[in-house]
């Protein structure tokens, strides 16, 4: 009788957005445990979906493919090479360092594990509907001053290198984002809400407050009192739906960071007067530029959830399982550990999942919901006390924008911030700049127009048609097209987009030590921690529990300093 073998270890993975997904796919490439992933939706990819109407693609928040991550860029670039038009030796600068991004003229060279079938195959659905604060050393991870991609082997699964233009929208004039003082911004302001801006700013300087308790001591502290009121309060009040003293300046520290006024005047300066020749055309990365800054970056040719897509393939390809519309209800644990969780159809099917791993990306608030352990109460009403800012996409084809560039052309913007105060409108975004694929008829206009709001807000309970037509009366108010020359439309919905700093917010430490002491419990991904990370920090909070866990390392803080590392959060001294 032969010798009994042990069991490959399983992963069970909740979510299949970008933090689920590279987990699996991390797994199987370095280890031999199986993972699972269980997602409540049937689509791939999180809020970095792309979704589908009609020929047309959709991308949900848009998403810019750039990271001063060596490791998440070479993840990238390892899966959608650059496209086969561009040169064969493309020149990125990121992480303060210039790379050569070889591309072999002859074979395609493909990496481990890639898999060029469709979606379909292996992914069962039912159809009843970082690490330190330094990057890790790169003998670690086999980081190369050069990085060596491959030829495409499928001319779709590219990535294309777009340029990145995004303005204000206010007073009914565009005022480049970040703010730059040039003659076009003097002009929209006029020379007193100038001077009152500059002073403000000085004075901002000579007496800064401290400590920053909320999100609007973080700003005047960066901007002035003025430039605030003018450019950051009402937007941000309308994007968040509470007061900026209400919300916590760790939402700053989060996703603006080094940016200031000085920043953005020297960015301008740089900008202005600095040799084309230092630069190649293909430079993507610049590390020492802030992320709001950056000016060029990669983009999967048909949107971003083609490279997630592209991920969900290969698990399923190396042997592992992607699930979907399996919503995760319950989660047994015993003692310090989790031993299973059971998922749901939408035909109340239940099924039992075992593992010895588990990562959650669901929300925190619906996770301590689901553990079937002793929690204690203050833990309870903190994860209900969290809150989430929803959000909703309005599509609009139109024949054209009564708004164009000065030659008469489209406007470039990749997306565009509505700063005006009279309409419900955040922000716009123009599908065709991101990529011409994401349109059937590329001679058509195909927008985005973004709402944030709460799920017991009226806007969000609105039936489709009537939103389609809020919408449109909105944008023809504010003179960016005429409602006639809408051809069609398409709303998506998406709840809990954006975890949110306030609510029981200040006590999450507390939330965050319970959750921890599961051993073999790892939270990931923006929803997973309640921290508002962009896709690459998701992605990283995903590499790091891997790196831990193959290690024999089952602590969590890593996880927890991603996104808080010093290239990321540290406030510098700008003067």
């Amino acid at each position: 009788m032969p010798e009994p073998t042990d069991e490959p270890k399983r992963a069970i993975i909740i979510g299949a957005g970008p933090a689920g997904l590279t987990a699996g796919l991390e797994l199987l490439r370095r280890s031999d445990i199986h993972p699972v992933l269980l997602e409540s939706s049937g689509d791939i990819g999180g809020i970095s979906r792309t979704v589908k109407y009609k020929g047309y693609r959709m991308d949900i928040g848009g998403h810019r493919f750039f990271s001063k991550s060596d490791r998440v860029m070479q993840w990238w670039l390892d899966l959608m090479p650059p496209e086969a038009a561009a040169d064969p030796a493309i020149e990125l600068t990121y992480q303060g360092k210039t790379r050569t991004v070889a591309v072999p003229a002859a074979q395609p060279q493909e990496p481990p594990l890639r898999g060029m079938g469709p979606l379909q195959p292996g992914i069962e659905t039912d159809t009843d509907e970082t690490g330190p604060a330094d990057e890790p050393h790169p003998a670690e991870h086999g980081h190369t001053a050069t990085v060596v991609t491959h030829a495409p082997s499928d001319p779709d699964l590219v990535m294309l290198i777009r340029p990145r233009k995004s303005r204000i929208y206010f007073l009914r004039r565009f005022f480049d984002y970040p703010i730059a003082l040039n003659a076009g911004t003097l002009a929209n302001l006029g020379p007193v809400r100038v001077m009152r801006i500059g002073w403000s700013y000085f004075a901002s300087r000579l007496r800064q407050i401290a400590p920053e308790r909320s999100l609007q001591d973080f700003l005047i502290n960066r901007f002035g009192r003025e430039l605030y009121l003018t450019f950051f309060k009402s937007y941000t009040e309308k994007v968040w739906g509470t007061p900026c003293d209400t919300i916590s300046a760790e939402w700053g520290a989060q996703r603006i960071k080094g940016l200031s006024l000085t920043t953005a005047v020297k960015h301008f300066v740089r900008k202005t007067f600095r040799s084309t020749s230092t630069r190649g055309p293909s430079d993507v990365s610049q590390k020492q530029t802030d992320t709001s800054l950056i000016e060029r970056f990669l983009y999967p040719k048909l949107g971003p959830g083609q490279l997630w897509e592209h991920v969900a393939t290969l698990i399923c390809d190396g042997g592992g399982e992607v699930r979907l519309r399996r919503s995760v209800d319950r989660i047994r644990c015993e003692g310090n550990r989790v031993l299973w969780v059971e998922s749901v159809n939408a035909a109340g099917e239940r099924q039992r999942h075992t593992g010895d791993i588990f990562f959650s990306t669901m929300p925190m608030r619906e996770l301590i919901a689901c553990m079937d352990a002793p929690t204690p109460p203050a833990v309870r009403e903190i994860a209900e006390g969290l809150q989430y800012r929803d959000f909703i996409t309005v599509g609009l084809l139109v024949d054209r924008l009564t708004v164009k560039e000065a030659n008469g052309a489209l406007l470039r913007d990749t997306w565009i911030y509505i700063q005006e105060p009279d309409v419900l409108l955040g922000r716009l975004q123009i599908f065709n700049n991101w990529s011409p694929l994401l349109l059937e008829d590329p001679t058509k206009v195909w927008i985005g127009l973004e709402y944030f709001c709460y799920d017991t807000d009226p806007l969000w309970r609105m039936p489709d048609d009537e939103l389609k037509r809020f919408a449109m009366a909105e944008v023809e108010k504010i003179g960016i097209l005429n409602a006639a020359d809408v051809l069609d439309a398409h709303v998506e919905r998406v709840p809990k987009t954006y975890p949110a700093y306030f609510g029981t917010y200040n006590r999450f430490d507390e939330l965050r030590a319970f959750t921890d002491s599961f051993e073999n419990l790892f939270l990931i991904g923006r929803n997973g921690m309640h921290k508002y990370n962009n896709q690459d920090h998701s992605m990283l909070t995903a590499m790091t529990a891997v790196d831990n866990i193959l290690a024999g390392d089952m602590r969590k803080a890593a996880l927890w300093d991603v996104n808080t590392e010093q290239d990321y959060h540290e406030e510098k001294n700008h003067t």
